[in-house]
């Protein structure tokens, strides 16, 4: 595999990992006990942390490209498994 393939193939783990962790960890104002301002959603967070979000991305994504590019290496789950229209 190529380094370009592999960098690529991280990003979109990376991104996809993000949108998965967004939601952890944020609470809205009523579960922080401050009184919501006019005109915000009722489920809007009361702070949202993008490096926190970024840090748990990327520790997610790591371990599922490890696991992509170990697959890729030794071949544990081919097409020939996810082939079910056989």
């Amino acid at each position: 595999m190529q380094i370009g393939s592999i960098f690529a193939i991280y990003a979109l783990f990376w991104v996809m990992s993000f949108f998965v962790v967004i939601p952890f960890g944020v609470r809205t104002d009523e579960e922080m006990g401050v009184d919501r301002i006019p005109g915000h959603a009722d489920s809007a967070p009361h702070r949202f942390s993008f490096g926190r979000a970024a840090l748990r991305a990327t520790i997610l994504s790591a371990a599922l490209f490890t696991l992509f590019y170990l697959n890729y290496i030794f071949g544990w789950i081919g097409v020939e498994q996810l082939d079910w229209a056989r």
